[in-house]
């Protein structure tokens, strides 16, 4: 907590953020605001909304907090979309929209993460919001959720290009960059990674055009002409029931820029299913290392559960941008602490034969439980059983009021 409390002008708001984010790290079974603030004996709900401070800066210093401590020299930047199924319109950048973690059309917010996935641990360094057309194309909800009135719509794939040159241009190193179809289909953002130096590995459809020495063919055409014998076993990495193995095979494209690029495919060997990707590297790289590559994208997912299920990610119950980007940059903090714990512990105290190694699970049951674990009184509880009446009693007015208003 002393990396960002400097970023608090005023001792009072610098507690309350220590107290959040503790209570983000807790075992409440739903946290927002109002959980986390009876949980911590504190005040929480304002901090979001009502005091001075900039959660781009607090993004930058969770940045070289996860930098600093999880460093590898070949890292992978992952980037991926999480949405957030929402009722209403008013939140911000929510309209219908397909999510993956309902599975289909929903009303819901979608947010871009930049994942730094090392060789010791990985953890959520930036963030975008996605903010459809439908909102900035409508003055009005821009400024009722507190987006100025320049704002100007993005793409996914825009996102991630503007979040991917934000670490590098903030001095810090990464040879490869991975993402799915969304970004990997993407040729602006492909091309903006090539000037950069940058290498990528990325899906794309199995529609995606590539060009070798005999012509350009889709994706799926070219893996139908692999030989048999061009195919190898591979490991993607290792999952929850050991490790992943595919059968893969590499086909070298022929493009005039300078640079190496290459079609890997991946074939599962229990379903057949094939899986595309688009790859460059400024030096030649060996297929092991791009397989190793295109098996990184899985810590997205894993960020995505365990920020979710243990940091709150997905909890916030908020309108507003600057109250969305302060909610989500704290959880992310919450997360980033539980990640470099656990690769600090394995890196120390390797786990001993009998036992698997520290998750973030582990760490966190007894971490809040020896730092900070409050005991509520019965009259406590009903102090604030009263005042939360008293506040919904004051929002329902308000909304009664606001209807009577409009009608």
């Amino acid at each position: 907590m002393g990396r960002i409390a400097g970023r608090f002008k005023r001792v009072e708001p610098r507690r309350r953020v220590r107290r959040l984010v503790l209570g983000l790290l807790s075992d409440l079974p739903r946290k927002n605001c109002w959980t986390i603030a009876e949980w911590a004996g504190e005040s929480t709900q304002h901090l979001l909304g009502r005091p001075k401070w900039d959660a781009d800066a607090v993004r930058d210093d969770v940045r070289r907090y996860v930098v600093e401590h999880l460093h590898d020299d070949q890292v992978v930047l992952v980037v991926d979309e999480a949405g957030d199924v929402k009722k209403g319109t008013d939140t911000v950048g929510v309209q219908r929209q397909y999510t993956g973690t309902a599975g289909r059309i929903e009303n819901a917010q979608v947010a871009v993460y930049l994942v730094y996935a090392g060789r010791g641990g990985h953890a959520a360094v930036d963030r975008e919001l996605y903010v459809p057309r439908s909102c900035t194309t409508d003055p009005d909800r821009c400024r009722a959720a507190g987006l100025g009135e320049e704002t100007v719509f993005a793409t996914k794939p825009e996102l991630a290009a503007r979040m991917v040159a934000r670490f590098l241009n903030a001095d810090h190193q990464a040879a490869w960059v991975a993402g799915d179809e969304v970004y990997g289909g993407n040729p602006k953002l492909r091309t903006a990674l090539e000037q950069r130096g940058t290498g990528y590995v990325l899906a794309v459809a199995c529609s995606h055009e590539a060009t070798t020495g005999a012509g350009k063919f889709r994706a799926d055409t070219l893996a139908k002409k692999v030989p048999k014998r061009a195919w190898q076993k591979l490991s993607a990495g290792t999952g929850a029931k050991g490790q992943r193995f595919y059968d893969w095979a590499v086909i070298d494209l022929d493009y005039p820029a300078p640079g190496n690029r290459q079609l890997l495919i991946r074939h599962s060997r229990s379903t057949g299913e094939l899986a595309h990707y688009h790859c460059y590297s400024p030096t030649p790289a060996p297929m092991t290392e791009l397989v190793r590559i295109a098996g990184s994208r899985w810590r997205v997912e894993e960020f995505f559960q365990t920020g979710k299920g243990l940091a709150g990610l997905d909890e916030h119950q908020v309108r507003r941008y600057a109250s969305w980007s302060r909610w989500v940059a704290l959880a992310i903090l919450a997360h980033a602490f539980l990640a470099i714990v656990r690769a600090n512990e394995q890196a120390r105290h390797p786990a001993p034969d009998g036992l698997t190694p520290l998750t973030c699970n582990e760490i966190q049951h007894p971490f809040i439980t020896l730092v900070f674990q409050p005991i509520h009184t019965a009259a406590y509880r009903l102090r604030w059983s009263t005042w939360r009446r008293h506040h919904q009693a004051r929002s329902q007015t308000s909304h009664y009021q606001r209807q009577a208003t409009q009608a």
